[in-house]
């Protein structure tokens, strides 16, 4: 069945690239709504559809922008927390352009969207299943949707820095592993990018309270990383968030190779061009095991 929260759940913090407070309120919303957006500061046409075709270009993290150019960014860590925990239906109440950035993981949300409960809807859940191989390029970096059963997201990242260098991982997104394996995994950066970043006037909230820097061999952050590998699994993190706005679960494997945010939409947008290449599914009750959020319990509290 379709789920939404079960009651209202606020956040308060700092936008990661204006550097101004920001708040969040998800509120919970009935079956067959979606997500969308809401900037409470601003008069007019202010519901900002989660979905791809309402990404907007951006370099360092997911735009979305309603027909009226009203506009919220760095959504993509609190769609994968309602991806990951399985929430289909919410509004997000947001006082500024940019979402609060928290700790630079998903953490924060899913351990407020646990303990808050998501709640069963009297309506069945529709997917989107892939039938055949979608794929963008762009030089060495690619991103590709093929048939599987479940959501799975296999994602390579290859950097300079020795504390990153080569790391790919594979993962099926099912039964709550988003929760288990990635939603504790920050945003990183290089110290370089940091300072061309912070010369142009951009992530002007960004400390090592919410990002991991790294220089060459060496982790800035005293702490180090959370896991070793923490780098792509936080790339998997965002590619979930993105794939979010689909409008509706994914049933197929994400393939990301030096991917970003604008590939992974541009990859939807292309899957959506090609009738032939996905379905409009409806799940039985059985076959919603298979989407992430499914089978979470108490026990993730643990983790969290």
């Amino acid at each position: 069945m379709q789920t939404t929260v079960k009651d209202v759940i606020r956040f308060a913090g700092t936008g990661l690239h204006g550097g101004l407070p920001a708040r969040l309120t998800i509120h919970p919303a009935p079956a067959n709504h979606g997500i969308w957006f809401r900037r409470t500061d601003l008069d007019g046409n202010t519901m900002i559809p989660a979905r791809h075709d309402s990404v907007e270009a951006s370099p360092l993290c997911t735009l979305l922008v309603n027909e009226a150019g009203v506009s919220v960014s760095t959504i993509e860590h609190v769609m994968a927390a309602l991806s990951g925990c399985g929430v289909l239906n919410a509004i997000l109440d947001i006082d500024g352009p940019e979402v609060p950035i928290l700790d630079g993981s998903a953490a924060e949300f899913v351990r407020a969207i646990l303990r808050t409960g998501v709640r069963r809807l009297d309506a069945p859940v529709h997917v989107i299943e892939v039938l055949r191989r979608v794929s963008v390029t762009d030089g060495l970096a690619s991103a590709t949707l093929t048939p599987a059963d479940e959501l799975e997201i296999d994602f390579c990242i290859d950097f300079a820095d020795a504390a990153i260098g080569h790391q790919r991982k594979i993962l099926r997104l099912s039964n709550g592993t988003f929760v288990r394996e990635l939603c504790d995994s920050r945003t990183f950066c290089r110290q370089s990018d940091v300072d061309a970043m912070r010369a142009a006037g951009k992530a002007l909230g960004g400390s090592l309270a919410n990002a991991v820097v790294v220089d060459g061999a060496r982790v800035v952050n005293p702490e180090g990383f959370r896991h070793v590998d923490e780098a792509v699994r936080h790339k998997m993190l965002d590619a979930l968030g993105d794939l979010a706005l689909a409008g509706a679960p994914i049933l197929g494997r994400y393939t990301g190779v030096r991917a970003g945010h604008a590939m992974t939409n541009r990859l939807l947008r292309a899957l959506f061009a090609d009738p032939l290449a996905y379905r409009i599914r409806t799940l039985t009750e059985a076959e919603c095991r298979l989407l992430p959020g499914a089978g979470l319990e108490q026990d993730v509290f643990e983790h969290l």
